[in-house]
């Protein structure tokens, strides 16, 4: 988490229209302050590269010893894995798998025990991507949850990156899939505004990039929260779609295609190359699963390939336009058969059957909580012969030998057995 301040003021226009403010700082720093601002170390990157756009000479945010900005008593108290002085650590440990984390117990970090009430302030995303926001979201409700056993009343906001986020409306509407989240707001947040909160979590740092654990473990160990005892069982997803406004016609098109048969996505292609299904071979499974599964409506909201054409294939591309629409198309399917996308997170958050096609090695860690999958691993044998650090194609071999042996049947197979 960074302290700073701002050399003049300037107002920032985020995605969604709301205007941030940063007011040209005035002393002193000690008390509440709606000069002094706090913000994740990713957020002050961006609007240091902000400032510098618009009149690098004029406006600049400059970094203030958070020690003076602690010292005020009516600052709320940190819950969880405590990273003191991120802006010098950042520096001195550029790989932040070298940075020492202190195990905490939440239980005794709580200090208003005598009050009926709590406000809890999230400074900081539970992760950038999909998966990892809804993975993280799964510990964030356990916290949440213990803080209930002691509290009667829990009012938790999260704060995300917001200045130069393109994707701050996505995921604003991703947390507000949580009943137990009271507010998502955008960083920066003022001493002032932070003061009215009793304990806040830093969640400047990706937790998940330095634990060699399961997102939800690792999120659960910043939390402060004992991950070893806390039930395997307790450890889901899940997203609320109530409130969701569709694309026009998309929940028509759903119900209709329910009417033909079972409805089965085949989400290929992640936002990761790496992790996606080579094109020439999502291709040829989708003709299989075409022709091979009649009692299925095969689901894409992909653009695989203009010339499949079937009477038991719906391209709900022109659909799926926001995160909205594409959670409620993977919620409305009676199966998936996808790579390691953010599709099949959502999916188990509805307890639906899915086959994933993973790439990487870390993929049994990373699902060992997710009761609805069943994966098959696809191993990377290709050989880069260039001398160069530097990948290159021409050079490189092998690539798409284990695809090949990738055998639709198998796929089928495995997809039947739930």
């Amino acid at each position: 988490m960074i302290f700073f301040r701002v050399t003049n003021s300037i107002n920032i226009k985020i995605t969604d229209g709301t205007i941030l403010k940063y007011n040209r700082f005035k002393a002193p720093i000690g008390i509440e302050n709606e000069t002094i601002y706090l913000t994740t170390y990713d957020d002050f990157n961006d609007l240091k590269d902000i400032f510098s756009k618009v009149d690098k000479n004029k406006y600049s945010a400059k970094s203030i010893n958070e020690q003076s900005v602690l010292k005020n008593q009516s600052f709320p108290t940190q819950l969880g894995v405590i990273v003191e002085n991120e802006n010098i650590q950042r520096v001195e440990f550029e790989d932040l798998k070298f940075l020492e984390l202190k195990e905490q117990n939440l239980l005794n970090q709580l200090k208003s025990f005598h009050k009926s009430s709590i406000k809890v302030a999230i400074i900081g995303s539970l992760g950038s991507s999909i998966s990892q926001m809804i993975s993280g979201m799964a510990a964030l409700r356990i916290f949440y949850d213990k803080l209930k056993e002691i509290y009667k009343v829990v009012k938790l906001d999260i704060y995300i990156k917001a200045s130069n986020n393109s994707y701050y409306n996505r995921d604003k509407s991703i947390y507000s899939t949580q009943e137990y989240i009271n507010d998502i707001l955008p960083l920066a947040i003022n001493s002032k505004t932070i003061c009215e909160y009793d304990y806040f979590v830093d969640n400047s740092i990706d937790i998940t990039k330095i634990l060699d654990i399961n997102p939800v473990d690792a999120w659960l160990f910043k939390f402060g929260i004992d991950y070893k005892k806390i039930p395997n069982l307790e450890k889901f997803s899940q997203l609320k779609t109530e409130h969701f406004e569709l694309t026009k016609g998309l929940k028509e098109r759903i119900q209709e295609s329910k009417k033909r048969g079972k409805l089965l996505l085949f989400h290929p292609y992640s936002a990761n190359i790496n992790k996606s299904i080579p094109q020439n071979f999502a291709i040829e499974i989708l003709k299989g699963l075409i022709e091979k599964l009649d009692d299925y409506m095969i689901v894409s909201t992909l653009f695989i390939d203009s010339k499949i054409k079937a009477d038991n294939f719906l391209d709900l591309s022109a659909y799926s336009k926001t995160i909205e629409d594409f959670i409620y198309i993977v919620s409305s399917s009676d199966k998936l058969i996808t790579a390691y996308t953010s599709a099949l997170h959502i999916a188990d958050c509805f307890m639906i059957p899915t086959v994933c096609i993973a790439t990487f090695k870390e993929y049994e860690e990373q699902l060992k909580y997710y009761n609805y999958t069943k994966t098959i691993f696809v191993k990377d044998s290709s050989k880069n012969l260039s001398k160069f650090i530097y990948e290159n194609d021409i050079l490189t071999i092998n690539k798409f030998e284990e695809w090949k042996k990738l055998k639709l049947e198998k796929i089928v197979e495995l997809l039947e057995s739930f």
